[in-house]
């Protein structure tokens, strides 16, 4: 049988679909998957043991143009079955007029009238983590499809592979650009490219940053995407010791690699702080605005840190009064959760 998956849209949300996706390999073991997602993700799976093909592409400036140029392109792999991780009515009319018999999705708006197989949101979808609604998606293909039930019975899976290959060119890449490999290595992302609230703010990123090179005696690296450039250059103003930083000057195949070559992440709720800790990098993750329950990283190698206060989790991205569950965490906090004795082995709050 011929499988494809179309794939989420942001990175946390693809890193979040892993075990879903390994365990509809288990499921299937010997059918071929293809993954149809954007062109950024050829990096995040290229050394993915679950995935036998990824089918890649960017985003035309009109959806119509994608939902037309992909349905014609896939049309000619004759697909058995389309699984839909996201709930976008693009994804399900792309599979309907592609013409693939059994199509497997959310029925979310009008869109399950696209769908041979229209599966009801279940009702725990705003209290749980987000990888469980991958993964409950795989549950309903595999009783559909197998009529069995084996989906849930193992722990879940979310690591994410790179090779050898990529973990030596992100050694070069980062001793080209001045990291000593004879001390340890900090990863900061320090950006968050969809919310300004999500950001700690950069003094604070600078003043963690000088501790860790003071007082740690650790490389400081900054990382992240374009976008996310002026917010590094900030916190590199801003900062009294020398920093790498890195940020836009990385597709995610070699982000991704550098994170695995760290030793630590210490980042904002972005996507890379879903990356490090699938790449087995230890990660603490800042959280503000957004809930932790359902969005935080899935991998038991990251922690949470943040401040209860009444008014978070808001879901907002920009905060409308004095940003209190960013800025009541100090850099000291910080710091003591990474380099304490047992820091970090179990949430603060």
């Amino acid at each position: 049988m011929k499988i494809l998956v179309r794939g989420t849209n942001w990175i946390g949300d693809a890193v979040m679909s892993i075990p879903a996706l390994r365990e509809l390999r288990r499921i299937f073991p010997e059918d071929q998957i293809t993954l149809l997602t954007r062109s950024w993700a050829d990096g995040l799976f290229q050394d993915a043991s679950f995935i036998d093909e990824i089918v890649s592409y960017d985003k035309a400036k009109w959806p119509v143009r994608d939902i037309l140029d992909n349905s014609k392109f896939l049309k000619r792999d004759n697909f058995d079955l389309a699984v839909l991780l996201p709930n976008s009515f693009e994804s399900a009319i792309t599979a309907f007029l592609t013409k693939i018999p059994r199509r497997i999705g959310y029925n979310k708006d009008v869109r399950g009238l696209l769908l041979t197989d229209p599966i009801a949101v279940p009702e725990w979808k705003d209290r749980r983590h987000e990888a469980y609604y991958y993964v409950n998606l795989v549950q309903n293909v595999e009783r559909l499809l197998l009529n069995r039930e084996t989906v849930g019975r193992f722990e879940y899976d979310g690591k994410l592979e790179v090779s050898d290959e990529r973990k030596s060119a992100a050694r070069k890449f980062l001793i080209e650009n001045g990291i000593d490999f004879g001390r340890p290595t900090v990863a900061l992302g320090v950006g968050s490219a969809n919310s300004r609230a999500k950001r700690w703010p950069v003094e604070n990123y600078a003043k963690l940053a000088e501790m860790i090179a003071n007082d740690a005696n650790q490389n400081v690296v900054l990382i992240g995407s374009k976008d996310e450039e002026s917010t590094a250059a900030e916190v590199e103003a801003h900062c009294k010791v020398k920093l790498v930083n890195v940020a836009g000057k990385t597709d995610l195949a070699m982000a991704a690699a550098i994170l695995a070559r760290s030793d630590l992440m210490i980042s904002n709720d972005m996507g890379l702080a879903h990356l490090a800790p699938a790449v087995g990098t230890r990660t603490i993750v800042l959280f503000g605005p957004t809930n932790p329950e359902t969005t935080r990283p899935f991998s038991p190698n990251a922690f949470v840190l943040r401040e209860p206060v009444d008014c978070a989790p808001c879901m907002l991205r920009d905060c409308p009064i004095d940003h209190r569950c960013m800025t009541r965490i100090t850099p000291e906090r910080v710091f003591e959760a990474a380099f304490a004795a047992n820091g970090g082995d179990e949430d603060e709050q």
